[in-house]
């Protein structure tokens, strides 16, 4: 059997750091998604809904006022020209930058692209030199939807700032023990003549054990995390085994651990005795 060594820091592991890592950058998306969604994105969206019905209200109109085959190209941009597009009363669902009233687009006012009567072309040629969507959405975001993105966003940023503190909190943590003491990730240095009970019913599952402490150190409980601090990877020594190694050889309080069940001690305590 090895020795322990004489020190030993478990600092964070790789592992960790990427689950961190991860978890900010996903959160962080998400919280960027609904931004642009609350800002711009349904904004955008709500002015194409209402644009395409507007494509759709002008084509009835000028199949009404050319019903009789009368209707002149001047009558018609003179009719276009006072028009306005029909936008919802409240405004804080379109985008800020929108010029009100917001007339109709210079494609209507045409009469030779209007004669045809097919709008739907139309906002497909008007779409594509603006680009904007072609597909309106079913029906527009009205402000409760767009207040829910922006509860989203600030639910998502909250997250990513906390992923954020625990990757920086963590970075700078580790887990000292050497011949005398057992230092914390939170800087407690705990002699070994502390502690009182080991916890070990965790780690070879999840890699958890508990220390509680009662002395010149102060009371309380230690959380050891392998897989955070120090890891079980063979190719490094398994620092984080190292460390159990080593607090073992110095403690000398209580361990609770679960016994190993043998199959053939069970096989044999339901064998009978021989007559």
């Amino acid at each position: 059997m090895m020795n322990a060594p004489e020190s030993i820091v478990c600092k964070p592991t790789p592992w960790f750091l990427f689950r961190a890592a991860v978890m900010l950058l996903l959160f962080g998306g998400f919280a960027g998604w609904f931004y642009l969604d609350a800002s711009i994105g349904y904004k955008k969206k709500n002015l194409v809904y209402y644009l395409h019905q507007t494509f759709e209200h002008a084509s009835g109109e000028f199949s009404r006022m050319n019903s009789e085959g009368a209707l002149t190209a001047e009558a018609w941009k003179s009719h276009a020209a006072g028009q306005s597009v029909r936008l919802p009363e409240d405004v804080s669902v379109l985008p800020a930058d929108l010029k009100l009233p917001m007339p109709w687009p210079e494609i209507l006012h045409d009469y030779e692209k209007m004669k045809p009567l097919n709008w739907k072309k139309l906002w497909l040629d008007y779409t594509a030199g603006e680009g904007l969507p072609a597909e309106p959405a079913e029906q527009p975001y009205d402000a409760r939807k767009i207040g829910e993105q922006w509860v989203g966003m600030w639910v998502c940023l909250a997250l990513a700032l906390a992923a954020l503190f625990v990757l920086v909190r963590t970075l700078g943590r580790s887990i000292r023990a050497d011949g005398e003491a057992l230092t914390t990730q939170q800087g407690r240095r705990i002699p070994y003549a502390d502690l009182k009970t080991l916890d070990l019913r965790k780690w070879e599952t999840k890699g958890l054990a508990f220390l509680d402490y009662d002395g010149a150190s102060g009371k309380g409980r230690v959380r050891i995390d392998g897989l955070t601090y120090g890891g079980f990877k063979k190719d490094e020594g398994e620092p984080a085994e190292q460390l159990m190694r080593l607090i073992r050889s110095r403690f000398s309080g209580e361990i609770l651990e679960y016994a190993p069940v043998l199959a053939d001690s069970a096989a044999s305590a339901d064998k009978p005795g021989d007559a």
